[in-house]
């Protein structure tokens, strides 16, 4: 079922504070408090400011999919214009918010002639994983290493006080990324033309805001209609 225009932006945006208020209540306040510096850290590292900005070419990358798969951005712009995210990983519950909504939006996106792409560190099982459990039809990319993240000017290490809070909580960032450098994308959001060019991006360091479905749906409204040969 298609996100209406009309109620996505309350139903969204209500589900991700719905999931901070519940988070709020399970986690220890000592690891809460952890988290929330961690996030102060990186709105203080200025480090959004330097991600890859609207007008700048899209570094384009080969990954694999839940599948196993090779997914190469080249390929997909052949089609039509590319939103790609930027995500933590299926223990992420506000990543999970997002990407059951990005799913419900997906038919909107087809109608717009738009391919829909995710992209997290996490290892190709843990990928698969996510797309089996999160029932994703949209392919869903391993980047072990934060290689395309890095290129797009996304990847951050979250810090060993923060890593071992979220070990403290069940989240190992090394067994689900395997590698050992705790390292994240910062959440993020690209629309990517057929010429390469990155034609709308949204970027955040605090990972608990996401790109609300409706602002993906009018930055695609932006571009120019592909004309007819």
């Amino acid at each position: 079922m298609a996100v209406s225009s009309s109620s996505a932006p309350t139903s969204f945006q209500q589900e991700l504070a719905a999931t901070a208020q519940h988070l709020a209540t399970v986690l220890p306040p000592a690891a809460a408090q952890t988290i929330d510096g961690g996030i102060a850290a990186v709105e203080a590292s200025g480090q959004a400011s330097q991600v890859l900005q609207a007008g700048q070419e899209a570094p384009t990358f080969t990954l694999p999919s839940a599948t196993a798969e090779p997914v190469a951005l080249a390929q997909l712009l052949q089609q039509g214009p590319v939103v790609l995210v930027f995500y933590r990983g299926k223990w992420c519950p506000y990543c999970n918010v997002q990407l059951r909504a990005y799913q419900q939006l997906l038919p909107e996106l087809v109608q717009r002639g738009a391919t829909l792409v995710a992209v997290s560190p996490q290892t190709p099982d843990f990928t698969s994983l996510t797309a089996i459990e999160k029932e994703l039809s949209f392919p869903v990319l391993s980047d072990m290493g934060n290689v395309v993240a890095r290129q797009y000017g996304l990847a951050y290490k979250v810090g060993t006080e923060v890593a071992d809070t979220l070990r403290g909580v069940g989240i190992d960032l090394s067994a689900h990324n395997g590698t050992a450098d705790d390292e994240l994308p910062l959440t993020a959001t690209f629309i990517i033309g057929t010429d390469g060019r990155i034609k709308w991006s949204w970027v955040e360091a605090n990972f608990k805001h996401r790109a609300d479905p409706t602002e993906i749906l009018a930055a695609l409204a932006s571009l120019p209609t592909p004309q007819a040969a």
